[in-house]
Formats: structure tokens, sequence, C-alpha cells
């Protein structure tokens, strides 16, 4: 079978007559040829030449274009560009050797053989030749095709020495299993167990782009177990670990948080591929084993859990070398306000709440209820019911309020500069006193949110202050 016309992107036959005229030999290799067994679209091409990439890549695009811009990566022997929706990278044909205190390799010239051979799985060491007398031939030296029908992953050489050479490609193993629902063979697995803490010398960038990867895939939960089963989560977010397990006191225990949370990130997940939304939902019970407590009246409680939570986020963020900007916030956020909106149900909804819960969430209250909604865990079915029901008059009142008032992302219609203004303060402690009484007028309902009633409002507190108008 000539597997070269299940290449559909122009940029094979354009690579393979090129590769004729060089004397060369070229392969697609990798992902692309891995994804057309499984039925995937993919953008990143990789085509290994025996010979320089960077010689190859240089040729093709000439080929294509004068106007090409062909990125070279000397160090490392390859070239890259953008071609018709794709990111072609060209690399030559390599042999690898690592250093123990490193996962950057010592780089020789190779055949294809040494190239199959440091590749991390079978399933991604599969090649098409596009050029020469092999044109359009399958090479799977390691059984990739079967190990894609019977859904295994496993390396194509020794794990432990894979494993151990770039431990990157433990992460990489759970993500592949994860995304495209295979198992990890038991020698395989033992040998990311073995190798779990060869995982320090990997920079935390490099793991938290895997976890996101998995995160982002159908069934994060299945990710994240094999993570813990292996060790690997002990490495890089321990926090996550300590929610693990059931205490029980006088017949009383509470949840497994481990499982919930992972039910959470699931649900989360069948309705949003807002990754920040789902490191809110990975994070939002992670104080729990903080503040757990044991009550003989009412059981077991986790008072202050979101308090703390938001908290913790700023370190595990910091640890993990996730951004430290609108997205630590917008996270903190949601952990902050996840317990709010029950809150609400169960003290009955006022417009007070529900104002107060639309100033503090602005333009994040559709995924705070979101979150809140896949929080509901409970095998009593019934109980979910009511739950959910509850969290939809919570919804039709949020619409209501936000029609009327206008709370989402407000901003008081009296600044702090107009008050200094009016009655010739510098800034001060009156200023602040006179703001906060504006706002909460505003959210206990007491006067509308508009200027007309808020610059009235203003006057009388300054009244009361004995603060007299700047006539200037």
């Amino acid at each position: 079978m000539n597997f070269l016309d299940k290449l559909e992107h122009p940029i094979y036959g354009i690579a393979g007559e090129t590769a004729d005229r060089l004397g060369v030999q070229a392969y697609a290799v990798g992902g692309v040829v891995r994804d057309i067994f499984l039925n995937r679209e993919s953008k990143d091409i990789d085509i290994v030449v025996v010979g320089s990439g960077i010689e190859l890549a240089t040729a093709v695009a000439s080929a294509i274009s004068p106007n090409i811009h062909v990125n070279v990566y000397k160090n490392f022997g390859t070239a890259q560009f953008a071609y018709k929706d794709a990111v072609v990278e060209f690399v030559g044909a390599r042999k690898e050797s690592y250093r123990p205190d490193s996962r950057k390799p010592i780089v020789e010239d190779g055949t294809l053989e040494d190239d199959q051979n440091r590749r991390d799985f079978t399933i991604n060491a599969l090649a098409i030749s596009l050029n020469g007398n092999t044109k359009g031939l399958l090479i799977d030296s390691f059984g990739g095709i079967k190990d894609i029908q019977d859904k295994i992953i496993r390396t194509p050489l020794d794990p432990d020495i894979t494993f151990s050479d770039d431990p990157l490609r433990m992460m990489r193993a759970v993500r592949f299993a994860t995304q495209l629902n295979f198992t990890i063979l038991d020698r395989t697995f033992q040998a990311i167990q073995d190798n779990a803490k060869r995982l320090e010398i990997i920079s935390k960038e490099r793991i938290v782009d895997e976890l996101n990867k998995i995160l982002l895939s159908p069934t994060p939960s299945k990710g994240i177990i094999l993570l813990e089963k292996s060790g690997l989560l002990a490495q890089f977010l321990p926090e996550l670990l300590a929610l693990k397990g059931v205490e029980s006191i006088d017949g009383k225990k509470h949840k497994d948080n481990f499982f919930h949370t992972l039910e959470v990130v699931d649900k989360i997940r069948m309705v949003s591929n807002n990754i920040w939304l789902l490191w809110a939902a990975l994070l939002h019970d992670i104080a729990k084993p903080r503040t757990k407590r044991y009550n003989p009246q009412v059981g077991w409680t986790f008072h202050g859990h979101e308090v703390l939570g938001a908290r913790m986020a700023d370190r595990i963020f910091k640890n993990l070398r996730l951004p430290v900007n609108e997205k630590l916030k917008y996270v903190k956020k949601l952990i902050s306000l996840h317990l709010r909106p029950i809150a609400l149900v169960e003290d009955q909804i006022t417009d007070s709440a529900v104002r107060r819960l639309l100033f503090d969430a602005g333009d994040d209250i559709d995924d705070l209820m979101m979150l809140c909604e896949a929080d509901v865990t409970s095998k009593n079915q019934r109980k979910v019911q009511l739950y959910l029901d509850n969290f939809a008059k919570v919804r039709v009142k949020l619409k209501e309020i936000e029609e009327k008032d206008r709370l989402r992302n407000w901003q008081p219609p009296i600044s702090g500069e107009l008050i200094m203004q009016t009655f010739g303060l510098s800034p001060s402690r009156e200023v602040g006193i006179i703001k906060t009484a504006i706002r909460e007028a505003i959210l206990d309902g007491i006067i509308e949110n508009d200027y007309n009633a808020a610059m009235e409002l203003m006057l009388k507190e300054g009244e009361k202050l004995g603060l007299t108008l700047n006539n200037r």
C-alpha cells in the first residue's frame, strides 16, 4: 500500500521531489503519521531527512515561494516554516545520548533507525518515506500500528532508559493515555513509578504544559489518577494529594475530597475548554485538609477553606511558574466565591445578596455558577436535583438584578476624585467613608445605581462628617 496517499498536505509531495533533487532520503514521522491511523487532524508536520534538515527546509521553502520565512535553529539542526495552515519542521536524522543531570541530549548525526530509536513511544515511532525507491512505504519498526489498534502506550526501547534519559516523557505517557483513552503497558508504567523522582530535572513550565493538555483531555480525571498512582503528582503538586482519604469519628465521615475534585474537573471539562476555569475547579477545595475540624454536634467542617484556598493558589501558581497576572486573579476569585451561591439559597435569595455577588464576581459570574453547579457531586440524586433547582433560581435572580441594576463589573457613579473636588479634600479617611456609604446604599437597594441618587447621598454623608462644599 502506498501510504503517501494518506498524507493529504501538499508539502509532502514538494518535500519528496526536493529530497530527490538533493539526493537525500526524507520521511514524514511522528504524530502526523500516528494520527492517520487515529483519524485525527494534525496541524504540526515533522519531516526527518537522512542529512541536513536545515538544507532541505531551505530548499523546500525556495521551491514553494521566495517569500516564505524559514526559522533556523542551528544548535538543534532543525528548521521550520508555516505553509497552508500547518507548521512544518525539518530535522536531520539523529541519535542521542544523555547526561544524568539533564534532559538535553548530546546529538550526533544518525540513520532513520537511530532516529526511530530515540522516539518516546511506539505510536510516535512511525515513518512514511517521501521519496526514492521506498516512496510511500510505511516503516513501523516497533509495532506501533498494533499498539494503536490495541490502545497501548509503550516505549520502543527499555522504558527505564527512555524515562531516565528524558523524564518529561513520563508526563507525555500520561497525557497520551488520557487524550487517546489508551492504557500504559504495565512494564512501562512500572518504569514511570521507578523514575518518578527524575521529574525534578524538568522545568516547571514543561511539566505544566503537559498537565494543561491532560486537563483539556475529554476525561481529565483519568490522567490525574495516573499521575497520582505513578508518583508523578507528588513531584509537582503535593497539595492535591493531601485531599486524598476519608476520616471517620463516631461513625461520621467526610467524602474523599481528592476524588470529589476530580469529578468536579470532569464536569467542568464537559461544558468548557477554559483552562483557567479548569484550574479553579482543580484547586477549589485545595485548603480543605488544612481547615478540616470535627465537631460532635455537626460532624466534619472546613470553615474558611475558600479563603485559605485562594491564598494557597498564589503559592501554587508561583511554584509551577503559572502566570501570576489576571489569570491567577480569576482563579483566586472563583475559589474564594465558590460557596457564595449556595449560601444565597440557604439564607433565602435577597436582592441585596445577589447585588453583592454580582459586584464581587463581575464578568466571571457565569463561570462561577458553572463551577458551583459542577461542585454538586452527591450520590443522592434527589439532593443533587434540589441543589441544581436552587442554583437555577439564583441564575434567574442574577439575570433580573443585572437587567435592573447593571452591577456586572460595576463602577460607582461617584468617583473619589469627584468627592475630593466637591469638598476640597485630599486623599483621606473621609473620602473612603463616603465612597463606602454610596456603594453599600446601592448594593442594599436603598438608592438607585445612578449619578443623581449617588450625588444626593454624597452631599448628605459629607454633611454628617461636617464637611463644607468647595466653592472655588
